[in-house]
């Protein structure tokens, strides 16, 4: 058996390999991208939940955005005071307090409150079902109750009864990931000491809201009467209270003739 036969092929191509590596090990030198180390750091002292309440599409992505200057230390809603202490070390400034704040759903429009225009029997999906004349509620503005910002809450902190989505305020970390995915925008993202709010975003006037809904805004005024500070407004035909001004006085509450303002506490 001639041994140069066999040699020679294994010799050549070992040749090669061995050529090429060095010439991919030169080129990955040159054309390496510098890593930013404070990527990682950052990333380590997010939650690692990629729930997208940041904006972004992952903590990996908003680690690189903080590094980068494009976004404050403050940008993960999740994170909480300690978490922005160690990201503000790693960025080498001075660390801020933020407010922890809580989804809530403005709505009160369950299966025995609200009524329905027609039987949807499409996709299970509140979006979809948005598109099909506006969704099977007779209240444009309520929650047709299929659950998709359950789906979206990766804390687990929602629960769908009676049609209406329930939220855990002591699971719920205020990322807004449930806001983001609502076609009717009902959730709402306010501070955890935030108290009496309008369960209700109907702009429709008052007769045309209590054909939908028994416990829907009707615009009535009372409520901002009954308010001494100041706190609450009435625009396109919707109370609003503005939480930084309300003194958790409770008068709003009691006298509202529809029961559509609620104490959060």
């Amino acid at each position: 058996m001639d041994i140069s036969a066999i040699m020679y092929p294994i010799l050549s191509i070992g040749g090669m390999g061995l050529l090429f590596g060095v010439g991919l090990g030169i080129a990955a030198k040159k054309f390496a991208v510098p890593v930013d180390e404070r990527v990682e750091n950052v990333k380590e002292n997010l939650p690692g939940a990629n729930c997208g309440g940041c904006g972004f599409a992952g903590c990996e992505a908003l680690a690189k955005s903080i590094a980068s200057g494009e976004s404050k230390i403050t940008a993960c809603p999740v994170c909480n005071q300690s978490q922005i202490d160690a990201i503000a070390k790693v960025m080498g400034v001075e660390a801020s307090t933020t407010e922890k704040c809580r989804a809530v759903v403005r709505c009160q429009g369950t299966h025995a409150n609200a009524k329905s225009k027609y039987e949807y029997v499409g996709l299970q999906s509140c979006r979809d079902a948005n598109l099909v004349g506006g969704g099977h509620k007779v209240c444009q503005y309520g929650c047709l109750g299929f659950g998709e910002c359950k789906t979206a809450c990766a804390f687990g902190a929602i629960t769908m009864e009676n049609g209406l989505p329930i939220i855990n305020p002591k699971k719920c970390v205020g990322c807004g990931a449930c806001k983001n995915v609502c076609p009717r925008s009902i959730i709402t993202i306010l501070p955890i000491t935030a108290s009496y709010q309008v369960h209700c975003v109907s702009k429709d006037k008052g007769k045309e809201v209590k054909v939908g809904c028994d416990v829907g805004c009707i615009g009535c005024g009372i409520c901002a009467k009954q308010c001494a500070v100041g706190a609450i407004t009435i625009t396109n035909n919707l109370a609003e209270i503005d939480p930084e001004k309300c003194v958790h006085c409770g008068k709003c509450e009691s006298k509202c003739p529809t029961n559509a303002i609620l104490n959060l506490l």
